[in-house]
């Protein structure tokens, strides 16, 4: 998929478009606060997908699980738009993983709408804990992140 341009020169290297739908407005005639974490979810299973990550961790039997989540709302979005959803990673620590994540809409252009970070945990949902992250997981991440690494 081609980025949007301000996500591409923010070092996004994984994106994805949806549509802003008419029932994500509140009573308020904007999109409900709730409705981007939800295109945060979507645009870290996407960067998962497209880095590859995704087949990793199925092989080593190992998931991610959300610790946390914060959003910042720069700009009121309203139906009929459409948004693109950047996430990267910006920061591995022993079994966690930051992902920042940024939306821009095609009403408001070159300028942020959302913004927001999640940590992300490495998790054995068998033995219901945090694991390490595996160098194999870090080597793919440092290498997908790379300023001329590859990209959706």
């Amino acid at each position: 998929m081609e980025l949007h341009p301000q996500l591409a020169a923010a070092g996004y290297k994984s994106a994805i478009r949806l549509p802003v739908l008419w029932g994500d407005q509140d009573a308020f005639g904007h999109v409900n606060n709730t409705v981007p974490i939800r295109w945060f979810e979507s645009a870290r299973i996407a960067y998962l997908e497209h880095s590859g990550m995704d087949k990793l961790l199925d092989d080593m039997q190992l998931g991610p699980i959300l610790a946390s989540i914060h959003c910042d709302y720069r700009r009121q979005l309203r139906y009929p738009d459409t948004v693109s959803i950047g996430a990267r990673i910006t920061r591995i620590g022993r079994s966690s993983l930051t992902m920042v994540h940024a939306v821009y809409s095609d009403a408001w252009g070159d300028q942020v709408a959302v913004e927001g970070e999640s940590v992300v945990v490495v998790f054995d949902y068998r033995a219901n804990q945090p694991r390490r992250i595996p160098d194999e997981m870090r080597a793919l991440i440092n290498r997908w992140e790379a300023p001329n690494g590859p990209s959706s």
